[in-house]
This record gives structure tokens, sequence and C-alpha cells, in this order.
């Protein structure tokens, strides 16, 4: 044990030594976020309902405080049911500290990699890891949307954020920027929810393991979102694709979507619904799989542990749900091979956005959005 722990510390020791002095290449991990604590509900709840991109409101400024004090109540009992709290940042740092160690093997050359936490409602936000990463020096990032399916309304949303405060002055204008935003089919991504998948279905009897119908529940969007051209859709139904492929088609499935807000028309059906209507067919062993989520937060805590499992229980299914990424090695040695490959492109193409992000959806009337893009495809450039 002694002699391991002296190689570890003389590698330690080397690593430090090779990158003393040498401003870290951050990757910024965007997400929505999630209240740490009960009492930061509301403030993330009017973030949240402030935010066009994501939720379209009439009179969105005045309303969107309205519907947070309204909900701030509800919401809060949410957090108190599941421990107090979201998860999210504390899996999101796991992860990114991960990526960061593999980041420094697999590419030694933009070596020492730090992650860096970016969360559009609560904190830390924009403004504070801008204000991190000026401290540490940083000269080179790389915008890392952590919804592995692209919509505007969640990468989206936070690139656009991004570029405001970047026009703002919030963000050092002389980074160097590239972004990765998307990778739901990442075969990394796709192993890491297919091993969750395949240890929930286990739980099933021999018997009857075969016949459970694996339901992939993915956080719905605005109808008029959808109608104007938005991609998610069609992206999570790849990664839902890709992960049955690797299960080799071996149960039956059905992409359902979750987390309606509000009277208007969203996507469907509802996994609630769902439920209710394999079980009037007489399927009674279902895997719930939040396949657009990484980590544990309140949609799979609450949402998905609590109501949707109550309602499957008493519809007469044994319902199990299949682990969310959180610490898996599969899957944090997945987003270190996506940077890897990313910054391995971009060392040689020196394009910092994809083909897919320098279009806006057909239907788009949001300028921000092309202002972002044409931000972006200069590398952050004035």
């Amino acid at each position: 044990m002694l002699h391991t722990s002296n190689l570890f510390t003389r590698s330690l020791t080397r690593s430090l030594a090779t990158h003393a002095g040498k401003s870290p290449t951050a990757i910024v991990m965007m997400n929505m976020g999630g209240p740490e604590t009960v009492p930061e509900t509301h403030d993330f709840l009017k973030n949240l309902f402030l935010d066009g991109d994501l939720i379209p409101l009439p009179f969105q400024r005045w309303s969107a405080p309205y519907i947070a004090k309204r909900r701030t109540p509800q919401i809060e009992q949410q957090y108190t049911d599941i421990g107090g709290g979201s998860p999210i940042l504390r899996y999101t740092r796991l992860q990114g500290e991960g990526m960061a160690r593999l980041l420094d093997e697999l590419h030694p050359e933009t070596a020492p990699h730090k992650a860096y936490v970016a969360f559009r409602y609560v904190r830390p936000m924009t403004t504070e890891t801008a204000r991190e990463m000026k401290a540490d020096g940083v000269k080179r990032a790389i915008a890392f949307t952590q919804y592995p399916q692209y919509s505007c309304s969640t990468t989206g949303s936070s690139l656009n954020e991004l570029f405001r405060k970047a026009k703002s002055g919030d963000v050092d204008s002389d980074i160097e920027w590239s972004v990765i935003d998307r990778w739901g089919t990442h075969p990394g991504f796709i192993e890491a929810v297919a091993q969750n998948i395949e240890k929930a279905l286990a739980k099933f009897s021999p018997e009857t393991r075969k016949d459970a119908v694996i339901l992939f529940s993915a956080h719905s969007l605005p109808m008029s979102v959808v109608n104007r051209g938005d991609p998610y859709i069609l992206e999570v139904a790849a990664s839902v694709s890709a992960v049955m492929d690797r299960l080799k088609n071996a149960n039956p499935y059905r992409l359902v979507w979750q987390s309606q807000v509000g009277p208007s028309a969203w996507m469907g059906m509802q996994t609630g619904a769902a439920l209710k209507g394999l079980a009037r067919l007489g399927k009674k062993q279902v895997v719930i799989v939040p396949i657009a989520f990484t980590s544990d937060h309140i949609e799979t805590l609450y949402e998905i542990d609590l109501e949707y499992a109550k309602e499957a229980r008493e519809h007469g299914i044994e319902v199990h749900r299949a682990d969310s990424l959180n610490d898996s090695p599969v899957f944090i040695r997945a987003l270190a091979d996506i940077a890897t490959q990313h910054l391995r492109e971009y060392s040689q193409t020196k394009r910092p956005v994809s083909v897919q992000l320098g279009l806006r959806c057909p239907g788009c009337t949001n300028a921000t959005c092309q202002q972002q893009k044409t931000w972006l495809a200069k590398g952050g450039g004035q």
C-alpha cells in the first residue's frame, strides 16, 4: 500500500511540475441546475420562468415572478421530500473532476484541464463562473453542454446567456471559445445508459423480464418550441434508438415525456398517462429510463421515483427506474472521450462550432440566437 501511495505521489508531483504556471483549459459544464437547499427554490423558479428560451410566457417579465411565487410552496415541499435539495451540483462537480483527470492523460497537449460549472437558474451561474475563470487566468474554454440532446430551450438558452454575459463584459473577452453542443448518440453515453437499464431489468423475475416495457422518459417541450423546428425530439429519439440497438431490441419500448408546466400544449404522451395506458393493456412490468437527464434531480427523485412509481403501483405495475448516470465511471469516461475528440478536431480544423449549431430553427424569431451563433463561430471574438 505504501509503495502504491508513493507511486501516486510521485506521479502527481510530476504532473503538477509539468503544468506549473500554465493556465488551465476550461471545460465549462452547462446545465439547468437545481437548488441545493430548500430556501433557494424561489429564486430558482423565478429565474426559470423568466427564461423565454425555455418557457415562453405572455408578459413574461411580470407573469414569471407571479408564477414562481405561487408555485414555490409546492416545489419547496417536493425538495423537502427528496432530502432537502437537488444533488445535481454535487454530481456535476464529481463528473467534471473525473473528466478533467482523464483529459490530462488523454490530451496532454491542452493540459491542465479544469472543469467549471455554469448553471442557468441557480448558483453557480455564468457570471460567477466567469469570475472564477478569470482568477485562474483561463484563455481557452470549451462550452460543454450537459444536455445530451440539443434544444434551443436548454443548450441554446445557456449559450445565449454566455453570449449576453460576454457582451456585457462579465466574461473575459480574451478567452478563445469552442462548443460541444450535442452528444446523445456517443457510444460511451449509450453504453452507460444501457448498463443501468440492464441492472433495472435484472430486478424482475427471469420469467417476466423479457416482457418488461422500457419506458424512456424525457423532459417535454412546449409544442410552440417543437413546431418552430427545434431538433430535441428527433435527437432524443436517436438516443433511444441507439440504446435499444445496444440492448438488441430484446424488450418492447416507448418514448414518453414528463414535466409539463402550464395549460399550453406540450409534447406527449405524458409519462403518467403512458403508465395508465400500459396497465390497461395488461403490461405489468415497466422500467422507467431518464434518457435526457444525466444526474439525479427533482425530475428523477420526485417526479419519477415518488409520483410515477406510486401511480404505477396503484395500477398494479411492478416498476423499477434505471439509475441516473451520476457517478458512473463509464459515463465519466464518455465525457472525457467527447471532450478529447473535440479538442483533437479543433486543433486540426480551428472550427469552434458544429455545422448543426450554426443552423437556426426554421421558425426562429429570436435575434439573440443569431447573434450568439455568429459570436461563437468566431470563437467568441468581438
